[in-house]
């Protein structure tokens, strides 16, 4: 495939290029460009107040959820106008980190199954960053088995009582609404008894506890549920076809993922070009250029394997397996590079305050931060499964709980 410019493609590029170069907070561009992969904290601002009021102007103008539809409040933008937009926002993208659930995994999931009268509320006011969302699957006893999930929703009348825990949800502490998965039916397979809701993170009975991390941040959260009321309104897709509904959300989320997870290599050959050892520079190394070399290949690969995937999504296929393969590359090789740059580093390498490291400790940020990434949208072996069993058509894994009713699974030993 060709992926130069079009002449309208490039009338594009030029004009967001322009309307960036007004409008973006100059303020905190120099702070950003030094963030740390990952999450973001910054010094002169609260994270979601400023990502707020850039998401409110983008909006306005017309650049926010490019992809979605005019009337949900997008702009009915090609994938490829969407590549063209992250790539001229540049840094500022990263304060749209409050709204990448919402945008790449919730709302799409909205968009497929949600009535006419939802869309036409929920969704500009996701667009426009005056309502955040966050996606409620992981549990203590079902992380990536999402179909292992424990938490009930059982029907009264016009709503439904849930009860449960969800755990590792990514904003939940500064979320509106939450994409919910529970378990409705337990006397039927794990994956034919599920149901998807999105609820109000503020209803009674909701509480919302986050997890401090390695890297002193808490952008994770466990979410208690007691007797909390759902209107069955909210319901997403037909009863016991939460399954179906939650790939949408999954595939999704790792396209997400995968497309945006920035892996380092930028950082880290721009790092060795300047590091200098015993021995001279460290890209003179020729251990260091063949670690260079391997990651430069698998950089090509992640963005080629992307690019797959928008001509997909431009036939409006539904993002498909092979996203998996972007996640399980870009996740291992952030925390790669994060331990081979500490390595360089030597005994400095332990230091992560950011006014006494090298490069103001983005590389001990990345290493601290890199596992969350290897977990969140799947962790490494559930995508190798997927890979193995969709893409290579490998046989699948023995799997002793297939037909058997939820409630007669064993559990004891776990």
């Amino acid at each position: 495939m060709n992926f130069d410019d079009t002449p309208e493609e490039a009338a594009f590029r030029a004009k967001a290029r322009e309307w960036v170069q007004a409008n973006a907070p100059k303020e905190y561009e120099a702070e950003l460009s030094l963030a740390s992969l990952g999450r973001i904290s910054l010094k002169k601002g609260d994270m979601v107040d400023v990502g707020k009021a850039w998401q409110k102007k983008k909006f306005d103008a017309g650049w926010a959820c490019l992809s979605w539809p005019k009337d949900y409040g997008g702009r009915g933008a090609t994938p490829i106008e969407k590549v063209i937009w992250q790539q001229e926002e540049g840094v500022f993208g990263k304060l749209t980190q409050p709204f990448q659930i919402g945008e790449g995994m919730c709302g799409p999931t909205v968009m497929a199954f949600g009535s006419e009268e939802d869309k036409r509320r929920r969704l500009p006011k996701l667009a426009s960053g005056e309502e955040i969302w966050c996606q409620l699957f992981s549990e203590p006893a079902g992380g990536s088995d999402v179909a292992g999930l424990r938490t009930r929703a059982e029907r009264d009348g016009d709503d439904w009582i849930v009860n449960g825990q969800k755990i590792w949800t990514s904003g939940a502490h500064y979320a509106d609404w939450g994409l919910l998965i529970t378990r409705t039916d337990p006397n039927v397979p794990k994956h034919k008894g599920l149901t998807m809701f999105f609820l109000d993170m503020k209803s009674k009975g909701v509480e919302v506890k986050p997890i401090k991390q390695a890297n002193g941040m808490r952008e994770f959260n466990e979410v208690y549920f007691t007797d909390v009321r759902i209107p069955d309104s909210q319901r997403l897709g037909n009863v016991g076809d939460g399954w179906n509904v939650s790939l949408t959300t999954l595939m999704n989320e790792r396209m997400s993922i995968g497309s945006r997870l920035a892996t380092g290599f930028p950082e880290i050959f721009a790092f060795c070009s300047e590091l200098m050892t015993d021995d001279g520079l460290a890209i003179d190394d020729r251990a260091v250029r063949m670690k260079l070399a391997d990651w430069a290949v698998k950089s090509s690969g992640l963005k080629y394997t992307a690019y797959r995937s928008l001509s997909a999504l431009s036939r409006g296929e539904r993002p498909g397996p092979e996203n998996s393969i972007g996640k399980l590359v870009a996740g291992t090789m952030v925390q790669d590079i994060a331990a081979f740059a500490m390595d360089l580093q030597g005994a400095a390498g332990v230091i992560t305050d950011p006014a006494e490291a090298e490069v103001a400790g983005r590389f001990q940020a990345m290493w601290l931060g890199s596992p969350g990434m290897r977990i969140a949208g799947g962790t490494d072996e559930i995508l190798r499964n997927i890979i193995a069993e969709r893409v290579l058509g490998l046989p699948g894994d023995i799997r002793v709980d297939k037909g058997v009713p939820f409630n007669k699974i064993p559990t004891k030993g776990r």
